[in-house]
């Protein structure tokens, strides 16, 4: 990946993480500890997440990994703590230090951007925000997840199935057709299966077992 895509492709984190921040900016305290898609944490924890995400580069998150002998859910926790604040406002305030943050654990850009896009929706959909990443930011997401397994089984998740945009230029594999937003399809791939009735053909009900056997 050239050094100009990588510029384009930060730029686009910076936009998502704004455009989080901005949503984020009107929540209510009880909003804040409101669930989301993202496991147990609420909304307050993935947003500290976040923060670690774009706090952590590469010697940090080789040593935090080590620390924690290579279980990344204990890695990710002992992060999202060091970034939590006293209270919603100073976990705000700290991700808004961190949104023009360059810094991550390796050079799979597209991965970190998945990151943001991804986690910003496990916080809106539950709180039914409406706001919907751009097509430009969630198609090269939707092209690495398709390539292959990283900090999500997108890739296993959709083997033998043919995945396809309705409002975008993505597509990928062969089989039974999955179809949908580029949204939904990324969701989708990342695990998300509140997004599963987004998605229509043949090959959704292969997709939604395999998520349910990996959620169990």
């Amino acid at each position: 990946m050239t050094g100009t895509q990588n510029s384009h492709l930060w730029s686009l984190i910076h936009a998502e993480r704004q455009a989080l921040a901005d949503d984020l900016a009107s929540l209510s305290p009880e909003q804040w500890r409101h669930d989301t898609l993202c496991g147990e944490w609420d909304v307050e924890q993935v947003v500290a997440h976040l923060t670690a995400a774009a706090s952590v580069n590469e010697w940090q998150w080789v040593r935090s990994m080590l620390g924690a002998r290579f279980r990344p859910h204990v890695h990710n926790q002992r992060r999202l703590v060091e970034h939590l604040g006293a209270t919603p406002e100073e976990t705000l305030n700290r991700f808004l230090a961190v949104i023009r943050s360059t810094t991550a654990p390796s050079g799979h850009i597209p991965a970190y951007l998945g990151e943001v896009l991804v986690h910003a929706q496990d916080i809106r959909w539950p709180l039914g925000l409406t706001k919907t990443p751009s097509i430009e930011a969630l198609t090269p997401v939707a092209n690495f997840y398709a390539r292959r397994d990283f900090t999500v089984a997108s890739r296993t998740h959709i083997l033998g199935l043919h995945l396809s945009a309705s409002d975008g230029p993505f597509a990928t594999g062969s089989g039974p057709d999955v179809t949908g937003s580029t949204l939904a399809l990324v969701m989708a791939m990342a695990g998300r299966a509140a997004y599963l009735d987004q998605l229509g053909g043949p090959g959704v009900s292969t997709l939604r077992a395999r998520l349910h056997s990996s959620s169990s």
